[in-house]
């Protein structure tokens, strides 16, 4: 679990960091590089706060996301994605996933 006092250290960097113009020093190193140094940063945080720490940071997002947006904003996302779905695809698509729904219940009950 973070302290308060490591997710206020680590929103008080990432400030810091977004406040720079660091675009001369990304030029020095390649694309490549900074995708390497990221990866393992990232597994060592892994492994120095678990992956609860991910679902917690995932949750606070998701959390502040709704509470800026509301749940209206949501809802007319779902139904551009909807729509977009249905012009993209052919008439029977909802039938086949439906279906696909359906085998997988069928599925899971058996495996209980």
């Amino acid at each position: 679990m973070v302290s308060k006092d490591d997710d206020a250290s680590l929103q008080k960097l990432s400030e810091e960091i977004s406040d720079r113009d660091d675009s001369t020093v990304r030029k020095k190193r390649s694309e490549d590089y900074y995708r390497q140094i990221g990866k393992k940063g990232g597994t060592k945080l892994r492994e120095m706060r678990g992956n609860g720490y991910y679902r917690m940071i995932a949750q606070k997002g998701g959390q502040a996301n709704a509470s800026k947006y509301g749940p209206d904003h949501f809802s007319e996302l779902g139904k551009k994605g909807g729509n977009t779905t249905k012009a993209r695809q052919d008439p029977d698509f909802y039938s086949r996933i439906g279906k696909l729904g359906g085998i997988a219940k069928k599925q899971n009950k058996r495996s209980s």
